[in-house]
């Protein structure tokens, strides 16, 4: 039995945090610099660097079966959250009716359909076509920039994101360990540090600009900005998302630490942190005081809220729903006996 990469439960429980905060503080963005240079600094790489590590461990060949795994592993969860949130919304924001629309993802659960189309695009780049690591990357890349002309069905089955994001999860797919472990030395820490810091620094002092372009999921239309310049203005993203990306993982811990074991469920988090976060922004709670304070009480919450739904007792608990098995909720039972 190989031993356990704590690495990339490391990494994995700390993006799954800033998942958690970057929502939690979407809804008050607007009402402070700081809040907003935060957001768009963690919205550079989160999500892509989280995707990077799904397509480093994903399989690039075909095997007999594959897909109808893919379809349990991803889409069925999907259907159920899908159903879930839609009655969960209707009572929460007093809807008139519920509309259960299977082709576009209620929130977040656009990751689930995009992995999906992620793991069959790589199959085919791989196995397939049999693409060189840099034709792959140039095709995925030249994709995510021209699905930005698309100006209708961008969020149907998640399409724009599927195309924008895809570049990450192939370039997870084509690392190797050896790359993480070369940039995780001091000097390339201490340029990491100097990186995210500059990144800060700059999105700060630039003009407003929409944080939709980090989404991936709005056209160049929707976008509002000249359609000759955005295709460059993607690009440009896509750079200073790979350099903050490769800068996150430098500074990912490579030992186990106290929240190795948090980074296991990641998936639960992702899942049922909507619920919360959803409930919160439709109370209208906003800033309770000045927004620096407040900024580090939404972060300790969502500290909070990361580690409970990473418990064993979530996972346990949601695993029906999620991976359409009891296993954790059998162990935690026989652990107690």
């Amino acid at each position: 039995m190989s031993k356990r990469d704590y690495y990339f439960d490391n990494a994995k429980f700390i993006l799954i945090f800033l998942v958690v905060f970057g929502h939690a503080i979407q809804s008050s963005i607007e009402e402070d610099a700081l809040l907003m240079t935060t957001y768009q600094t963690i919205y550079f790489f989160h999500m892509p660097a989280f995707i990077l590590i799904a397509g480093y461990f994903a399989k690039a060949n075909y095997s007999k079966g594959l897909f109808l795994k893919l379809l349990k592993k991803l889409i069925v969860p999907y259907f159920i959250f899908q159903v879930i949130y839609t009655i969960y919304y209707y009572f929460l924001r007093n809807e008139n009716n519920i509309e259960i629309d299977p082709f576009n993802p209620q929130w977040a659960l656009w990751f689930l359909v995009s992995l999906f189309f992620w793991s069959l695009l790589l199959i085919l780049f791989v196995d397939v076509l049999k693409l060189k690591w840099k034709a792959a990357m140039g095709i995925s890349i030249i994709l995510g920039v021209m699905v930005g002309f698309v100006n209708d069905y961008t969020s149907t089955l998640s399409l724009s994101r599927t195309f924008v994001f895809f570049p990450f999860f192939l370039a997870g797919h084509y690392l190797n360990r050896e790359f993480f472990s070369k940039i995780a030395s001091k000097k390339g820490q201490i340029f990491s540090v100097l990186s995210i810091l500059v990144v800060f620094i700059s999105i700060y002092l630039l003009p407003d600009w929409s944080s939709r372009w980090l989404f991936g999921s709005h056209s160049y239309e929707d976008l509002g900005t000249p359609v000759e310049a955005s295709p460059l203005l993607r690009l440009l993203i896509y750079g200073v998302s790979f350099w903050l990306v490769i800068a996150f993982f430098s500074l990912s811990p490579v030992n186990k630490t106290f929240f190795t074991k948090w980074g296991l469920n990641t998936l639960y988090v992702y899942l049922f942190h909507g619920f919360i976060i959803q409930f919160y922004r439709e109370s209208n709670l906003g800033l309770i005081v000045n927004p620096y304070v407040s900024l580090l009480i939404i972060m300790a919450a969502s500290l909070l809220l990361t580690i409970f739904l990473s418990s064993r007792f979530v996972a346990a608990a949601g695993q029906p729903i999620v991976e359409l098995r009891a296993t954790k909720a059998k162990k935690m039972m026989k652990s107690k006996e």
